[in-house]
């Protein structure tokens, strides 16, 4: 909308008719849609009902802290409309945020009324182990499809990933291979591959996703001007604690800046 001009639900439109069989989610960001400031309960339930109307069908709700009151009245819209709704755990690490943490934050958003819970990792922080415990822990207590949500910046989220799916976590976030890793997600086809012939394979054709991923290389060199820096992991993001997105976004406006180097 701002660059370009475009009309977003003529797009999601766009993209549902040649993807008619396909769930299309998005995210939202419970009480401030998909702005940073807070909006009206019936704004918010109107942006529901035009995105529902459009072709959205999952909508995976969050709060930056994970406050359940600021999530409330967008599941409650999306549910209204009879899309699915999915409460977030926006995982961060702190003396404050124990797994008794979670696990409270899970009863919550139960309470308010989900379709399925995400664990929403954005830093990728989320170690091998924790997630193990934590999905563990949140599957063993409630009856809830439980999906995973890991960036690859800090080169812990394949790891955390199958230790999830050993967990009993029921679907876990991936990219394409060509445009995976660094600010992004695991490839898919990596963990396709790791889960052939084990009791969790995918069913996935590695050849099928090899078409798709070749497709998308030669997008991306279209965009080249537009990546960030970041070529492999970085670990300073274990403390900084910052997440993909807003990572991005923070080096486009230093650049912009003429302050690449601070």
């Amino acid at each position: 909308i701002r660059f370009l001009g475009e009309d977003p639900w003529l797009r999601l439109r766009e993209l549902k008719k040649a993807m008619p069989k396909t769930p299309l989610q998005m995210l939202l960001r419970g009480q401030n849609l998909l702005g940073y400031r807070h909006y009206a309960d019936d704004v918010v339930e109107r942006f529901v009902e035009r995105a529902v109307k459009n072709g959205m069908d999952v909508f995976r709700v969050f709060d930056a802290m994970n406050d359940p009151r600021n999530m409330k009245a967008a599941l409650q819209a999306v549910r209204s409309h009879g899309a699915h709704a999915q409460g977030t755990l926006s995982y961060t690490t702190s003396p404050a945020h124990t797994l008794q943490t979670w696990l409270d934050l899970t009863e919550q958003l139960l309470e308010t009324g989900v379709d399925s819970i995400a664990i929403k990792d954005m830093s990728g922080i989320l170690t091998p182990m924790a997630a193990y415990e934590l999905v563990s822990e949140i599957k063993k207590r409630f009856e809830v499809r439980l999906h995973l949500h890991c960036h690859a910046t800090t080169g812990m989220a394949e790891m955390a990933l199958l230790k999830a799916i050993e967990a009993g976590v029921d679907g876990v976030d991936t990219a394409i291979s060509s445009m995976s890793a660094t600010y992004g997600h695991p490839a898919t086809e990596a963990l396709v591959a790791t889960l052939a012939g084990t009791g969790y394979d995918t069913g996935l054709d590695i050849l099928k996703l090899e078409n798709i991923a070749a497709y998308f290389r030669e997008v991306r060199k279209k965009y080249h001007a537009f990546e960030g820096q970041l070529k492999g992991y970085d670990s300073r993001i274990l403390v900084a604690q910052v997440p993909g997105g807003m990572l991005t976004n923070l080096e486009s406006q230093l650049k912009q800046q003429n302050a690449a180097d601070k």
